[in-house]
């Protein structure tokens, strides 16, 4: 199919790579899309392939992603795999010529980022990262909040999520650095660090100063029944709980937390205050991500006058605006493709190199 014919052409034909809980948002929401059709779907778990296969109605089925990409007429994918995976099969997806919807983080590390980039460039495709959680409505109301200069100008931040006992399945992949590039920083954490540097407008990050612990984890301890664990078959080997101290351009600062276990209150808190110029806000959302919507206030005054308020927001869509913003960009052609080449979420990925890096050799990282 050409590109141009790509674009413009009547139906979207995609296909998803893993079938987990992310696998089967992504199947949700192209699913809910005029005009997109799943032609295919590709995990290893045999059972609940031939469940996501006859719950959709997706003609073809494979249980390998080499075999799924290889078959003729798609346009586009949706990477949902454990994170050591995200390059090779982006990195293949795009040099057959198929747009890529990736799951977070972009990759292990920066090098593989900056080769999936490259590729997408290469191929002249979109490359995009499933950042969900700043498309949250609390998120996004703050966001319009700030950038109509409510809050005057922000000059220091700090986001977090945290959970008490939220090892992602102890025990697999997630607490094998060379299969997830990281723990909660690289899992959890590059979503704050992504709404956080959303909310302040993009700006540079100058360096980092961060630290990480492996307190509970190596003791087996930091899971429950919402984090299963499966049968053990790696050793706890990354950061249970991770901070950074982050210069911002323009002399602002942002701190991050990012912890899978800590002994705090049972349920997951993700956060965000600020204090600018003119105003302050905090945002708590307890319970989150389950909890759509947290707790929003700004704190400003008028004519010398306390005039804090609580603005209402509403449940944004997640995964579904995730989707949606991709297969927009898919159909927008040419000159919009490259707008999507995935160098935001490279960014992202650099920046949690030079944390984990701060974090080895106990110093400051430098990365402008």
């Amino acid at each position: 199919m050409g590109i141009q014919q790509q674009a413009t052409s009547a139906r979207l034909k995609v296909g998803v790579v893993g079938i987990g809980w992310a696998g089967q948002q992504h199947l949700k929401a192209y699913s809910a899309i005029e005009g997109v059709d799943i032609v295919a779907v590709a995990g290893m778990e045999e059972d609940l392939l031939a469940q996501m296969k006859q719950e959709y109605g997706i003609p073809h089925a494979f249980a390998r992603w080499e075999d799924m990409i290889g078959l003729e007429g798609m346009d586009a994918i949706s990477v949902a795999v454990p994170t050591f995976l995200h390059a090779p099969i982006s990195i293949a997806a795009l040099e057959r010529g198929l747009h890529v919807l990736s799951e977070k983080p972009l990759a292990r590390n920066g090098d593989e980022g900056r080769a999936m980039v490259e590729a997408a460039r290469k191929a002249g495709r979109v490359l995009d990262v499933a950042f969900n959680h700043r498309r949250r409505g609390d998120i996004q109301k703050l966001k319009s909040i700030i950038d109509d200069g409510g809050l005057g100008r922000p000059y220091y931040a700090k986001g977090s999520w945290l959970r008490r006992a939220g090892i992602p399945t102890l025990g697999s992949w997630f607490t094998n650095p060379e299969l997830a590039g990281g723990g909660p920083l690289a899992d959890i954490g590059v979503h704050v660090l992504d709404y956080s540097l959303h909310l302040l407008g993009e700006p540079k990050v100058l360096s980092v100063s961060a630290q990480t612990h492996s307190e509970l984890g190596p003791q087996g301890r930091g899971g429950n029944a919402r984090y299963t664990a499966g049968p053990v078959s790696h050793k706890f080997e990354v950061e249970d709980f991770a901070t950074a101290f982050i210069r911002l351009e323009g002399g602002g600062t942002l701190i991050l937390e990012a912890g899978w276990a800590s002994y705090r209150e049972v349920d997951d808190l993700l956060d965000f205050t600020v204090y600018g110029t003119d105003g302050g806000a905090e945002l708590r959302a307890v319970g989150a991500p389950l909890q759509p919507v947290g707790s929003l206030r700004i704190f400003t005054d008028k004519e010398g006058e306390n005039a804090d308020y609580e603005p209402e927001a509403i449940p944004g869509l997640a995964h579904q605006a995730v989707v949606d913003d991709f297969v927009a960009a898919v159909r927008g052609g040419e000159t919009v493709w490259g707008q999507h080449d995935g160098s935001l979420a490279l960014s992202r990925a650099l920046i949690l190199d030079a944390c984990y890096k701060s974090a080895l050799e106990q110093r400051e990282v430098v990365l402008w």
